[in-house]
């Protein structure tokens, strides 16, 4: 299969190598900054351009790898009359925005790409919609030479694996820099709590996340809890995020 990505980021970069290695040709990579399109370019052994009058129109498939806020005004520049098939890669993007083109769909991973860290994708399930049964079926078909558990996934259903990415990877993440403040500022090192971390992750697994739910709020130990509250009594925000989780663990006893 001959595929033009446009995008030259974490999501482009990723997708190139793996189409790549599963013996596709990547024939452009196109990026509005030259320098970008020639790096992957580069890497990918492939032409680079900065100008889509220069797209080649006879590729099978047309990847939009770029910022869910840049997706429209790309789609908006791309010929209409494109044969092959027009993807994007987004969780929160529904398949209608590629309504003008003929054939269309979705491969999205639910999984935090970086360019300079190798992901498995023999673990990840990507996420695919096609705007037909044939071009979904090719797409799942394509997806699955590189990541065999991947699944179809209609726009309402990917949107809530994107949010429900998000509550586990991004706001996990900013309650663990909140710990490590609380500790820095107790002239303690976060090394100190990053076995309970892997544990958690660890149970969840192969648990439902609240068969394993532990601490004071699923004890309704309220002394603890007050004693806890106080401590951030100077950290307001910090507090109201306390007690709403709080709450919500308490719900489900």
């Amino acid at each position: 299969m001959n595929i033009v990505i446009l995008g030259s980021g974490n999501a482009a970069t990723h997708f190139g190598q793996q189409f790549q290695k599963t013996g596709h040709h990547i024939v452009q990579i196109y990026s509005k900054t030259k320098a970008n399109a020639d790096a992957l370019a580069f890497a990918l052994h492939c032409a680079a351009i900065d100008q889509l009058s220069e797209l080649d129109l006879h590729a099978h498939l047309y990847l939009i790898a770029v910022t869910d806020q840049a997706i429209v005004s790309l789609l908006e520049a791309l010929p209409k009359d494109i044969k092959g098939v027009v993807i994007h890669c987004s969780g929160a993007t529904d398949l209608s925005v590629l309504a003008g083109f003929k054939n269309a769909g979705v491969i999205y991973p639910p999984q935090s790409l970086s360019k300079n860290k190798a992901v498995d994708f023999s673990t990840v399930p990507l996420c695919v919609e096609g705007n037909t049964d044939e071009n979904s079926a090719k797409l799942l078909q394509l997806a699955q030479t590189f990541a065999p558990r991947s699944i179809y996934c209609n726009s309402q259903q990917r949107l809530a694996i994107h949010l429900a990415s998000v509550m586990v990877n991004n706001f996990t993440n900013i309650l663990y820099q909140m710990a490590y403040e609380l500790l820095a500022e107790n002239e303690l090192s976060f090394d100190l709590i990053k076995p309970i971390i892997l544990e958690t992750a660890e149970k969840v697994q192969n648990h439902i996340p609240i068969t394993v739910q532990t601490g004071p709020a699923i004890r309704q130990d309220s002394t603890t809890m007050q004693k806890h509250l106080q401590f951030i009594s100077n950290k307001p925000d910090l507090q109201q995020i306390y007690q709403l989780l709080s709450q919500e663990i308490t719900k489900r006893k």
